[in-house]
C-alpha cells in the first residue's frame, strides 16, 4: 500500500489526537466486548495509532488499514456530492462481519474529517458478539440510588439555573455553620464553581430570585476571578 501525499495538518493532527480521549470514554462506558480502533489516513500500512481491547483481533498500533476500510474510503471519494459542496453522502456504515475464527461481530466504521472536509482518519468500534454475557452486561448492571450522580436533562437553561439555584439554597439555608449574613455569598460561590453563571441571564435569574443586586452578585464573582 501507499501512503497518502498529502501530511496531514497541524489542525488536522488535533482533530485526531481529540478522538484518543474519545475513544477511552467510550471503553469505560461499552467495557471489554468493544474493540475500538482509529486509523490515520496518511500511511496506510501503518494506520492504527491507537486501539482499545486489541486482544479480540490480536492487532496493535502501526498495523494496516483493513481491507474493508480501504473499500469504504472509495465509496467516500466515489459518492462525494458535487465540487461545489463539503458534503459527503457515505461518512459512517454499520455492517456484520465475522472475526479471524468465524466469531460474528457488529461493528460500525466512520470516517474522521479534517478541517478541508477531506476524511483523514477512521474510527471504528467492533463488538465481539460472542464475548461472555457478564463482560456485555458489567458495565450496565444498576448501582444503588446512593451512587447516582445527579444530573438534570432539562431543554431550557432557565430551568437549569432555576434547578440549581434551589439545590444550592437548600444546602446553604439549613447549614448552621454558615452565617445569615454569607448566605447569599456562599450560594452565590458554589454555583460559580458548578458553572451556572457561564450561562444567559444566570446573574438577573439568581440576583432577582436571592433579593440581592445584579452589582451585588457580580462583585462576588470578580472576586472568585481574582482568586483564580
Amino acid at each position: 500500500m501507499a501512503k497518502m501525499k498529502n501530511a496531514l495538518s497541524w489542525a488536522d493532527q488535533l482533530i485526531l489526537e481529540s478522538y484518543k480521549i474519545t475513544m477511552d470514554g467510550l471503553a469505560a462506558y461499552y467495557g471489554e466486548a468493544f474493540e475500538i480502533v482509529l486509523h490515520n489516513l496518511i500511511d496506510l500500512d501503518h494506520s492504527i495509532i491507537k486501539i482499545v481491547n486489541g486482544f479480540h483481533s490480536g492487532r496493535r498500533e502501526g498495523g494496516p488499514i483493513t481491507d474493508f476500510a480501504l473499500s469504504m474510503l472509495e465509496r467516500i471519494k466515489q459518492n462525494n456530492a458535487p465540487s461545489n459542496s463539503s458534503e459527503y453522502s457515505v461518512p459512517f456504515l454499520t455492517y456484520f462481519s465475522a472475526s479471524k475464527y468465524g466469531k460474528p461481530v457488529k461493528s460500525t466504521t466512520i470516517a474522521i474529517f479534517g478541517e478541508k472536509k477531506n476524511p483523514i482518519g477512521l474510527l471504528c468500534i467492533n463488538l465481539y458478539m460472542d464475548s461472555p454475557l457478564n463482560s456485555l452486561l458489567q458495565n450496565f448492571s444498576i448501582t444503588t440510588p446512593s451512587e447516582y450522580i445527579v444530573e438534570n436533562f432539562i431543554t431550557d437553561s432557565d430551568e437549569l439555573i432555576l434547578r440549581s439555584l434551589e439545590k444550592i439554597k437548600a444546602e446553604v439555608l439549613t447549614d448552621e455553620q454558615v452565617p445569615v449574613s454569607q448566605k447569599n455569598k456562599k450560594i452565590v460561590t458554589l454555583l460559580y464553581h458548578q458553572g451556572i453563571f457561564k450561562l444567559k441571564d444566570a446573574v438577573q435569574i439568581i440576583s432577582r430570585d436571592l433579593g440581592i443586586s445584579k452589582n451585588t452578585v457580580y462583585l462576588h464573582i470578580r472576586a472568585l476571578e481574582e482568586k483564580g
